[in-house]
């Protein structure tokens, strides 16, 4: 079977509330950025693109020898980035975009490819992401590690911080250690360019500004995600500088 063809958009902002200047963070000596582009272009990726709206961060990219973008301050989300890159770039509606965020430096090419197939061997749906199974207490009632439900088919019912499926003949005084049931979202999407039309036009949805969970949005504007389930889970990102050090940890042990 021919590998499909996909590009990679990798929205990086400066400003972070929680850790600014993340993306230029040194991990064994090289900007967290730089990690990930070249984590992205290992996929088989045919363009990797990172789209910001910092000069620091485009001077950083260009000099790894990678592409980069100057895109609006104003833009409310990762996605709505990315459309900005989709139409400047003139992508067909059926080019296929992976969004890899830009605090992922281990990401994994293999899901990647996980990502891109589960999308391509159906057509419900014109957006696809991956999850993992939840196999720690701890994990299921973290209000940061968001959890989906699936149908049979493996489309998103619904996204949420919650426990959710809820056991209601155990929770929460008993649970139940096998916990295969339970899903982890990994914020790693792909999707066809005409979908990115769609989304820059969609209202923001009630129950999106109560979870603050940007993917609620497409659930309530009628559209299907499909979920591709992937094991091991995937290694963390950077949310902040204690990440950073367990990430440098990781890579360390690995060079």
């Amino acid at each position: 079977m021919e590998k499909p063809s996909f590009n990679v958009v990798i929205p990086a902002r400066y400003a972070s509330s929680r850790f600014p200047g993340k993306p230029l963070q040194l991990i064994c000596g090289t900007p967290m950025i730089v990690h990930v582009c070249q984590r992205a272009t290992h996929s088989g990726a045919k363009q990797v693109i990172v789209a910001t709206d910092d000069r620091r961060i485009i001077k950083t990219v260009q000099q790894a020898g990678y592409q980069a973008m100057m895109t609006r301050e104003d833009h409310a989300s990762g996605t709505d980035r990315i459309a900005e890159v989709a139409d400047k770039e003139g992508w067909t509606d059926e080019t296929i975009v992976v969004n890899i965020q830009g605090d992922e430096p281990l990401i994994e090419p293999s899901n990647i490819e996980t990502l891109v197939n589960a999308l391509i061997l159906q057509s419900t749906a014109d957006i696809a992401t991956i999850a993992t199974p939840i196999t720690e207490i701890s994990e299921l009632f973290d209000p940061n590690a968001v959890k989906v439900v699936t149908n049979h088919k493996s489309y998103a019912l619904y996204f949420s911080r919650a426990a959710i499926p809820w056991d209601r003949d155990r929770f929460p005084d008993e649970i139940d250690t096998k916990l295969a049931q339970h899903q982890r979202h990994i914020g790693l999407y792909a999707y066809r360019a005409a979908f990115l039309k769609r989304y820059i036009q969609m209202q923001s949805a009630p129950i999106e500004a109560l979870e603050k969970l940007e993917q609620l949005r497409i659930l309530w504007n009628s559209e299907s995600i499909i979920v591709a389930s992937v094991s091991p889970a995937p290694a963390i990102g950077v949310d902040t500088p204690e990440d950073l050090v367990r990430v440098e940890q990781i890579m360390s042990a690995i060079q």
